[in-house]
């Protein structure tokens, strides 16, 4: 597979934290939202990536406020978040505090009632008599047509419109995976200068990264979870991550992750998916080799589903109780090099230690640097000790900054559903 494309420089040691505006404060604003701005770029957060602001349609509206996805205007922002000023001022604050913005687009269907119905009805796709149509079961959308090239490049000018009037750093492209490849490789080539872009593709076809930098990992969310329900061995998580290394380019970036947005509205919290193991499998998220993904509210945490089609703020206490627990993996992440995501210079490897069955262990290396991981998926507090000798050396414990010198077969204390991280 070949690709003409190169991820942005910043992307390999990022993160991604994804924002539900409509949820996020109590007013649902573009401006409440900037308030949370420094204590995100406090936690480590480098991305953001913004749910459609795009207006909603009212025909067929779900809920009382419309599924997000529904757009009615590629070139406007919904007025129950703002106005498009307001919008280009939270960016431009996000850029001053060193994030990176990027903006959900929905390319493969629009509401029922977006403009384009009326001025352009060429541009959607019928069915055998002639109606607009849709063909994965959203009834408050309809699907465009591929085929018409001049809703191609109307779709394309609506994109390169948020790159230029509100200086956005690329796009999150939902279920990528409808919409022809090579629509995305034009669009791509058609915006990728004068500046880097950043993309994301809700997909995880290997094909797709012929266009985009990073995919979602969606076998390896549902393999946890099948894990987590003892619907499956420890074997099947590692089964999942080889098929990975073996399939996708060496150079390609994935997105894990616990929750996000249809995660948490349909199919419940990481909490209800993952129960104690949720912690472990942030830590996983955020130090495998890919891109962490966190939603907004995990730092609470958030324990409830929020509503997709109403108002549903998320219940700010005052205290992020894992704002430390984010802040720590992140910064480990951005200073050591042995945890760059798609860097055909590091090397991870699956660590055998003394307790197979229970213990997760990976060792991720960049020439001196070295991270090591532990990760205890059992209910209780254990021993383990690593069994491959070529590890050993001084370390500090990349959480608390003590130093320890580890020695081959050397035995350590789990705590049920702990962590270790050793850094070198």
């Amino acid at each position: 597979m070949s690709t003409a494309f190169t991820a942005a420089h910043w992307s390999s040691q990022s993160n991604i934290y994804e924002v539900n505006l409509r949820q996020y404060t109590q007013e649902g604003t573009f401006r409440a939202f900037e308030g949370h701005l420094p204590r995100l770029r406090d936690m480590g957060i480098e991305i953001l990536w913004f749910m459609p602001v795009t207006p909603i349609s009212l025909e067929k509206r779900k809920g009382s406020l419309g599924s997000y996805y529904a757009c009615s205007d590629y070139c406007a922002v919904n007025p129950e978040f703002g106005s498009m000023e307001d919008f280009r001022s939270l960016v431009s604050q996000a850029h001053q505090l060193g994030f990176r913005v990027i903006i959900d687009w929905v390319a493969n269907h629009t509401g029922w009632d977006h403009h384009w119905t009326r001025e352009h009805p060429e541009y959607y796709a019928r069915d055998p008599w002639g109606n607009f149509t849709e063909r994965n079961g959203w009834d408050d959308v309809i699907d465009l047509d591929f085929g018409n090239s001049e809703m191609r490049t109307a779709l394309i000018d609506a994109m390169q419109f948020w790159i230029t009037t509100c200086d956005i750093d690329g796009f999150r492209c939902d279920m990528a995976h409808l919409v022809p490849l090579d629509f995305w490789i034009q669009a791509r080539s058609t915006l990728q200068a004068p500046r880097e872009l950043f993309w994301l593709a809700e997909c995880e076809e290997i094909s797709y990264h012929q266009a985009f930098d990073a995919t979602y990992t969606w076998k390896w969310m549902h393999q946890t979870e099948a894990f987590c329900r003892q619907q499956a061995g420890l074997g099947s998580l590692w089964d999942t991550l080889k098929q990975y290394d073996s399939a996708f380019p060496p150079d390609a970036l994935r997105a894990y992750y616990t929750s996000n947005h249809d995660e948490n509205s349909w199919n419940g919290t990481e909490y209800e998916k993952y129960g104690a193991q949720a912690a472990c499998l942030a830590v996983f998220s955020c130090l495998w080799n890919g891109l962490p993904l966190i939603y907004s509210g995990q730092e609470l945490p958030n324990y409830k589903r929020l509503q997709f089609f109403d108002r549903d703020p998320i219940q700010w206490t005052g205290h992020c109780a894992l704002h430390g627990f984010y802040k720590g993996l992140l910064a480990l992440r951005r200073r050591n090099p042995a945890l760059r995501s798609g860097d055909i210079q590091v090397r991870t490897y699956p660590l055998q230690t003394t307790a197979p069955e229970q213990v997760f262990s990976f060792c991720r290396q960049n020439g001196e640097h070295t991270v090591i991981v532990l990760l205890n998926f059992s209910a209780g507090p254990l021993s383990a000790g690593i069994l491959d000798g070529q590890w050993g050396g001084i370390y500090s414990n990349a959480m608390n900054g003590q130093q320890t010198r580890w020695v081959p077969g050397q035995v350590v204390e789990l705590d049920a559903h702990g962590y270790l991280i050793l850094e070198k």
